[in-house]
């Protein structure tokens, strides 16, 4: 069963949950005997002492402790970077990627990651890490857990189901997925799909939430009600279990004789969740020019200085267009904020081509970007009626902290290193005898 009560922080309820009936302990969150012989173990998300509307955590009840497992011992991984790094340097220039390509050989979700760019400072809990992951094959006797940061999932082709401490997420494209940082989980492919492919935002700093809504009111774009956590499914099986651990930039491997996934009830706010991009109530314009895309925000890490994001997760999804007397397109522009995109599906309103479901751009600070000039020169004269964006979802990571693109990202041979020549045939149009 589940039942949810309101809490205070954000879309971020407090959930009990137990698979099996009386799992959860009543009054108290420790007794001295667990129904059905369980461990009580407490994962926090927060600081003990976080301020109430801040804290985060859960108390899970489960077969056996976390600590029983081996030692950990190094685990090579060279496609995974974290910030901060000695090189490359950062790079002020425009840079763009198509999909990665699937893999051939059996390759799972761990093994088929790639670090595209990384900023801030993982030890310092700032910044993030962005990743492409492209995998074939389940992880079944291996599991995984991030001690860096959350991972906000985001995929582009197939489906994936997330198994976790706390229960399933089955996360199809269109929607995304968060794992809070430390939780346990495997990665297994949707039912229907031989492959799977997708971005990962590594959030360093402060929890992903639900941004204020200021003027805009008590409702719109993304609403507390459409985030979904799973329900408790505990797994008893013993075997030759490995579990792989990310911490402070580096990977580890511990071994277990048993799954990690056997917590049979919990209760709190410290828990994994998805959210479908479709349920999102996007806010436009209904007279002239552009709202910022900062309109646009499904969800934010705030950072240190109010108004400067850690990361902002930024969608642009099916909208009508109506703008009057009004260049439609996003507009050329230099940002203070360092901007990574990716285009889930369909066509992105800014360029004609090259841009492709599964690719990615990188801006970095102050480097200009905007239309290609097939697109300007389109948007120029267009007829401006009421348009529908109907075949289109692209997305953005959004950061205050330069990025600095990866060496495997720069040596990819899937990097467009001609990307900057799609804005070389814009030309003069001034004549000043002509207002």
């Amino acid at each position: 069963m589940t039942t949810s009560l309101d809490y205070q922080c954000g879309f971020r309820n407090h959930f009990a949950t137990e698979a099996l009936p009386g799992a959860l302990p009543q009054g108290q969150n420790s007794p001295q005997r667990c129904p059905y012989g369980l461990y009580a173990e407490q994962l926090s998300g927060s600081a003990f002492t976080a301020p109430r509307h801040h804290n985060l955590r859960s108390w899970l009840y489960r077969i056996r402790p976390s600590v029983v497992q081996s030692g950990y011992e190094p685990l090579e991984m060279g496609k995974v970077a974290t910030s901060p790094l000695d090189n490359p340097a950062a790079d002020p220039n425009q840079m763009r990627w198509d999909p990665a390509p699937l893999p051939e050989a059996p390759t799972d979700f761990i093994d088929g990651l790639l670090s595209v760019a990384v900023n801030g400072d993982a030890d310092a809990q700032r910044g993030c890490g962005v990743h492409v992951y492209a995998f074939n094959r389940d992880m079944v006797e291996r599991f995984f857990y991030n001690a860096d940061g959350e991972l906000l999932i985001v995929p582009q082709q197939g489906g994936l189901r997330l198994r976790t401490e706390l229960g399933e997420l089955d996360v199809s494209g269109g929607e995304i997925a968060v794992i809070p940082r430390g939780v346990k989980f495997q990665v297994r492919l949707a039912a229907d799909c031989d492959a799977a492919r997708g971005y990962i935002c590594e959030n360093y700093g402060m929890p992903l939430e639900l941004p204020g809504l200021g003027p805009i009111g008590a409702n719109g774009l993304a609403n507390p009600r459409d985030f979904e956590s799973p329900v408790a499914a505990y797994e008893d099986r013993e075997g030759d279990i490995e579990l792989v651990a990310k911490f402070s930039g580096h990977f580890w491997t511990t071994r277990l004789d048993h799954s990690p996934l056997d917590v049979v009830a919990w209760h709190g706010n410290y828990a994994p969740y998805k959210y479908d991009l479709a349920c999102f109530n996007t806010i436009n314009t209904v007279s002239f020019d552009h709202p910022d895309p900062s309109i646009f925000t499904v969800l934010t890490s705030p950072s240190d200085t109010d108004g400067m994001a850690n990361i902002d997760f930024v969608i642009f999804p099916p909208r009508w267009m109506v703008a009057e007397h009004t260049f439609r397109p996003p507009w050329f522009h230099r940002n203070l904020m360092s901007e990574f995109m990716g285009l889930i599906h369909g066509t992105y309103d800014a360029k004609a081509e090259g841009f492709r479901p599964g690719g990615a751009s990188l801006h970095n600070c102050m480097s200009p970007h905007g239309p290609d000039a097939e697109t300007f020169e389109k948007a120029s004269t267009a007829e401006l009626t009421p348009q529908h964006l109907g075949n289109t979802l692209a997305f953005m990571f959004e950061s205050r902290y330069v990025f600095h693109p990866t060496k495997a990202a720069l040596d990819a041979d899937f990097r467009q290193r001609d990307y900057v020549d799609v804005w070389s045939t814009l030309r003069s149009h001034f004549d000043p005898t002509t207002r």
